[in-house]
């Protein structure tokens, strides 16, 4: 079956906790639901629904926003310049929502099914403003793709530091969310570029309390491309019609 004939069998429906619960496993975080504004889910027609027996191919849970977001104070500007906090917290919760989880079934992933969903689901929110967090943004940035405009935090100077010494012995910034590959990768760096990146990361451990004492090896790399890529983008999307 071709990639154009699938999604064309997949349909946007009003989904359930039941729904999330079939992919919730396919989740980097498996926690459990918490209360939840909206859930939709991509689901087949014909031929394709009895394949899937009724299992969705992808879900997106629409979540209440928290009432402190830096980022999101950023993305915003004035938008609640002047306000007191209740006020404020008022706004908060009747104009904004967001997405708190995009999860596509391994079988369909590569279809562009987690641009979809996020695309044609927004707009069946009615308020001004969706948001959403992703820690993986910046490796597969499908929120953007969908129509979200993205903020990123703001990189401390020794993660930069750490970030360049990586990319002078040619380890690229993609290559950072595998810390098996990377580790290889210092395994087989000749004597002074050993020397120099083995210099940077103790350099980085410093601010890390005990963690500066790690021994070398995965364990340790693994820790630092954590600090590394654990950096959130904060992305949104207004409601012209809204």
């Amino acid at each position: 079956m071709r990639k154009c004939s699938i999604i064309k069998q997949l349909q946007i429906t009003k989904g359930s906790r039941c729904d999330y619960e079939q992919l919730c496993r396919y989740h980097y975080r498996q926690v459990q639901l918490g209360p939840y504004a909206a859930i939709f889910s991509l689901k087949g027609s014909g031929r394709l629904a009895a394949a899937l027996n009724n299992t969705p191919a992808a879900v997106i849970v629409y979540s209440f926003p928290t009432p402190a977001n830096e980022l999101r104070n950023i993305a915003l500007g004035d938008y609640f310049s002047g306000l007191d906090r209740a006020t404020k917290l008022s706004l908060i919760n009747r104009d904004i929502r967001t997405i708190s989880r995009v999860i596509v079934e391994p079988r369909f992933r590569g279809l562009g099914l987690a641009v979809k969903i996020v695309r044609e689901t927004m707009p069946k929110i009615n308020v001004p403003i969706i948001e959403a967090m992703a820690v993986m943004g910046l490796v597969n940035p499908f929120f953007e793709k969908a129509g979200m405009t993205a903020y990123k935090a703001p990189l401390a100077a020794r993660c930069v530091q750490m970030l360049e010494a990586f990319l002078l012995v040619g380890i690229r910034e993609k290559e950072l969310f595998d810390s098996v590959k990377v580790q290889r990768k210092i395994d087989k760096l000749g004597k002074s570029k050993a020397a120099f990146i083995e210099k940077q990361m103790r350099l980085f451990l410093q601010s890390y309390g005990k963690r500066r004492l790690m021994c070398d090896g995965l364990e340790r790399t693994g820790y630092i491309l954590n600090k590394l890529t654990a950096r959130p983008v904060y992305y949104i999307w207004f409601n012209e019609k809204s």
